[in-house]
């Protein structure tokens, strides 16, 4: 993959349900480039095809039709196998609902990733110490999820969600279960991830929480409504420079 490629690349996808005499097409025909260190939100109401769209970036559903590239790789014609390898390779996922393991201490949850990359225990432990440090939970290491408070819980997705350093960070709803204050300190370590190099795709109802994202994709009715920038403008640092 040349150094200017998207690190995703949607072609043309298009999702149906029902049957053959009955067809239901969520996703119309979806466009999208992602470069390497972008910041992307993609907003909708409900029934645009946020949540299809959420499935198929998170290799958990393949599109009916079109090509899905994520680095490189045409993750469309995978195999469940190799689905699997990308969710657990390439992908860096955090959720609404923070999907903590409730019996494992925050430094064991955001280990979970690394036990399928087979690193070195010491190196894994070390790697998630820091990564705990880089979101500000450090010192809630050896905590279960509900000694922790809701922004914390999150805080701690995050930090797993990175411990495989991914290729992108897919966040549904990240903000969903928080409020209002704790809502805009998740937004702030988003945005200060991306500032340091994440890529990071949003997917969210929330047009206020869409705000925060230098780059917004409006989805309605399974097609992409509008786009309000150019990928290369908006990824870390660029901007910035070019200004």
């Amino acid at each position: 993959m040349s150094a200017d490629a998207p690190i995703l690349e949607l072609r043309r996808i298009v999702k149906t349900y029902g049957t053959e005499q009955n067809p239901v097409e969520v996703l119309r025909g979806i466009d999208l480039s992602v470069l390497a260190g972008e910041y992307v939100a993609i907003v909708g109401p409900s029934g645009s095809g946020k949540s299809t769209l959420l499935n198929i970036l998170g290799a958990l559903d393949r599109p009916t039709a079109g090509q899905y590239l994520l680095a490189g790789e045409d993750v469309a014609s995978f195999d469940d196998r190799k689905l699997s390898l990308v969710r657990n390779t390439r992908i860096g996922f955090v959720f609404q609902s923070f999907h903590l393991i409730s019996h494992l201490t925050v430094l064991e949850n955001v280990q979970l990733p690394l036990f399928y990359a087979r690193l070195p225990r010491a190196e894994r432990v070390e790697r998630c110490k820091q990564l705990l440090e880089h979101v500000g939970l450090g010192h809630r290491a050896s905590h279960i999820p509900a000694e922790l408070s809701g922004g914390e819980r999150q805080r701690a997705a995050i930090a797993r969600a990175l411990s495989n350093e991914p290729a992108m960070l897919l966040a549904d709803e990240p903000t969903g279960n928080l409020d209002t204050k704790t809502s805009e300190e998740i937004m702030g370590l988003l945005a200060k991830l991306h500032d340091q190099g994440s890529t990071i795709v949003m997917i969210t109802h929330d047009t206020e929480i869409a705000a925060a994202a230098p780059r917004r994709v409006m989805l309605r009715d399974g097609l992409i409504e509008s786009d309000d920038g150019t990928p290369e403008l908006h990824v870390a640092g660029t901007a910035r420079a070019a200004s």
